[in-house]
């Protein structure tokens, strides 16, 4: 029996290392740097389309347009209450209404592809008035429009309002914000956008970044798993596919190729500065060469003092106040700092604290390397 037991257990190992060897010759193992298709590339035609409108909130507290400084808000209102055959009294005047309760506001929405005429979508709420609050109200119907000025959605519905706020005796208390909000499925589609993505004999992948390595491999992938002419790349962003002409063989297709892994390839180094609020990102590939950085802090500070002037007694004069102002310049004396050669971002990151420098200086320090031809990386400012 233990002999037995033992050449089971053979078999089985051996059985083991079978199936593992036949799945790494069919090349089912995906390398640690590799993604998807449908990860940096798009099916052209495949895309969401923008919605706005204009609208009226009701039922607020309290917290509506103050209709003296927002007459359109009034006017809205008044057209509104005519369609539903409700006259105002005398001539209509728009300016009878004392509102409180209403808010105007601007609706947005994302159409997105495919979507059919019945289906519900997302959609944002924000005044566009002095409304101090959405909380609670309700968004009348209001007809979406896109960019060719015909209405695809109808919008309706409660407001969420993700904040809270209080205010009595002149002191007021709020969280979050208050005039701006969202309303879930909250419209609804009523003209579908047609899309071209069963028109022709191919399909055009579009690329998310410019990048010619990228293209020629995902030109090889398709080409190797769906034969050879099957995709030809336009340019660094374009690749052309040939597509069966029948929906449902096309639609299996582009779902294959979404899933298709290839290597990614190692990102141009960049270097993203945002000049408002002092961020610098730097990628993986980002370098320095040797250089030699002084850096040195200048501050000003201004001091300001009332000085009193108080008239003898009796001489009838006036008391005079005025500001005696004292201005110190302060220049710290800077260092020359040896900055070695970094071929790691950890080294680049190392070499950029031993500055001790700001963020706010880091912005120029950087630029200062790019111009000195020390960083081999492209500076975008956003």
């Amino acid at each position: 029996m233990k002999v037995l037991s033992t050449l089971l257990s053979l078999r089985s190992a051996r059985a083991t290392l079978m199936v593992v060897a036949a799945f790494g010759a069919c090349g089912l193992t995906l390398p640690a740097n590799a993604t998807r298709i449908k990860e940096v590339a798009a099916i052209q035609g495949v895309r969401s389309n923008q919605l706005t409108g204009y609208g009226l909130v009701v039922g607020l507290d309290g917290t509506g347009d103050q209709t003296t400084q927002m007459p359109y808000t009034k006017q809205a209102l008044a057209n509104y209450l005519e369609q539903m055959g409700i006259s105002l009294p005398a001539t209509g005047n728009a300016a009878q209404l004392q509102l409180k309760n209403v808010a105007a506001v601007i609706i947005t929405g994302e159409l997105p592809a495919f979507a059919q005429p019945g289906q519900s979508i997302d959609i944002n709420v924000s005044s566009m008035g002095n409304a101090k609050s959405l909380k609670g109200g309700t968004l009348v119907a209001t007809p979406l429009r896109g960019a060719d000025g015909e209405i695809y959605a109808l919008a309706q519905g409660n407001v969420v309002i993700a904040g809270a706020g209080a205010a009595a005796g002149g002191s007021k208390v709020q969280v979050n914000h208050l005039s701006a909000g969202r309303v879930p499925r909250g419209a609804q589609v009523e003209r579908a956008v047609p899309s071209p993505i069963n028109e022709g004999n191919s399909i055009t992948l579009g690329l998310n970044q410019t990048d010619f390595q990228t293209a020629d491999k995902v030109v090889r992938a398709i080409n190797q798993r769906m034969g050879a002419g099957t995709a030809m790349a336009l340019d660094g962003r374009t690749v052309q596919v040939n597509a069966p002409a029948d929906p449902g063989s096309r639609v299996r297709m582009i779902a294959e190729i979404q899933e298709m892994p290839i290597e990614t390839s190692k990102p141009a180094a960049k270097v993203v500065i945002n000049a408002r609020t002092g961020s610098i990102v730097l990628n993986q590939a980002v370098t320095l060469g040797p250089c030699a950085i002084a850096h040195g802090n200048l501050s000003i500070t201004i001091s300001t003092t009332p000085v009193i002037s108080q008239p003898a007694p009796f001489s009838q004069g006036q008391t005079v106040v005025a500001q005696k102002s004292d201005i110190q310049v302060k220049q710290e004396a800077g260092k020359v700092i040896n900055m070695p050669n970094s071929p790691q971002l950890t080294d680049v990151v190392r070499a950029l604290n031993s500055l001790g420098a700001t963020p706010q200086d880091l912005l120029a320090i950087l630029q200062a390397i790019k111009a000195a031809g020390a960083m081999d990386a492209e500076l975008e400012v956003i």
